[in-house]
């Protein structure tokens, strides 16, 4: 396969630029690989499609606001800073993205927030546009935390919508979101509400969680035509030895695994072992999934609709059926399907 081959022809105005108005009510394209038949839904039904004891996988990252707008020391000239992760705690150390990156050299300094009340200096330069940062607070990580986060802005992508609102804060994080660490939102994770785990709860439809910190990898443009030289970024992961246990309890059982989101299967894809079932690891995964590929843990899969060219596009091609997913992406171009982050889903069973 290569890159040339998910490109379609796609117009901006196709990117939802605002979530459905109720979390469970995105429309949803339902795809049955074994004949390619495909049906039109609203994301509630979905439940519809499973039975007692089958089990979905959802992603339980939590995004924090890791977009931050500061000025530089002496010169004044404003910075955007993206936060990626923590390198250290007590020293608090992070490692940045800056923009725009010319103007940032090692032992710059960096305000935020009004009267500067957070400073940071520029230790490391790692890459063309990373860097070090060392934030100067007197202060507890607690209370270093809670005003770096404070100043902080929702990381909505800047390609779904330029400004971010208020709401976005709540819209773009799961509701069961828990263990922070992502700077990209699981979104095929976002169209469950309360309202819908609880009919999953009344179905016997059972629910674990798996964690993978999503990264801005994921929005990287590949730029190789051939896959198998393209790289992803390494995101960290977590899988619980309870979580383990009770998936594969579930594959022994002979029900079905749902996975949520291309971040749940590339993590249990990154776990699984020789003879078919995960095991309990933390870490940091790379792993590229295009076709021809056999997944070996999941039976049904959900996700977003994604843009030409993406990781995504190429791992939902391979689950589904490269022709299969290719016009399913026809149809739904057709149909006026949203796209994006707060866009419609997919069902492939």
């Amino acid at each position: 396969m290569k890159l040339s081959n998910y490109e379609f022809d796609f117009q901006p105005d196709l990117i939802a630029k605002y979530p459905a108005p109720n979390r469970d009510e995105a429309r949803l394209m339902v795809i049955h690989r074994a004949t390619g038949e495909i049906e039109h839904r609203l994301f509630k039904d979905i439940i519809e499609y499973f039975e007692e004891g089958d089990r979905f996988v959802f992603n339980d990252t939590k995004v924090f606001p890791a977009r931050l707008y500061g000025n530089k020391e002496k010169t004044g000239a404003e910075i955007k800073v993206f936060l990626l992760r923590e390198l250290n705690q007590d020293l608090k150390l992070w490692d940045v993205l800056v923009d725009p990156a010319r103007k940032i050299r090692i032992g710059n300094k960096l305000y935020f927030g009004e009267d500067d009340i957070l400073g940071a200096e520029v230790i490391d330069n790692t890459t063309s546009r990373g860097r070090t940062l060392r934030f100067l607070f007197d202060g507890s990580h607690e209370e270093f935390k809670e005003t770096l986060f404070r100043l902080g802005e929702t990381p909505l992508p800047e390609w779904v919508r330029e400004k971010v609102e208020p709401e976005d804060a709540e819209n773009y994080q799961t509701i069961f979101a828990a263990k922070e660490g992502a700077v990209v939102a699981p979104t095929a994770g976002m169209h469950f509400s309360k309202h819908l785990l609880k009919r999953m709860e009344i179905f016997g439809i059972e629910r674990s969680f798996v964690t993978l910190h999503a990264g801005l990898g994921n929005f990287r443009t590949v730029d190789v035509e051939d896959l198998s030289k393209h790289k992803l970024d390494s995101e960290q992961y977590s899988v619980t030895p309870e979580a383990v246990a009770e998936i594969n309890q579930t594959k022994r059982d002979g029900h079905k695994v749902v996975a949520i989101g291309t971040t749940v299967m590339r993590t249990l894809e990154t776990v699984v072992s020789t003879h078919g079932m995960i095991t309990a690891q933390e870490g940091w995964t790379n792993k590229f999934i295009f076709a021809p590929y056999d997944f070996t843990v999941a039976d049904a899969f959900v996700s977003n609709f994604h843009l030409p060219g993406s990781t995504q596009l190429m791992m939902v091609a391979a689950f589904g059926g490269y022709d299969t997913v290719m016009n399913a992406y026809e149809v739904a171009l057709k149909e006026g399907y949203k796209f994006g982050t707060y866009g419609d889903a997919m069902l492939i069973i």
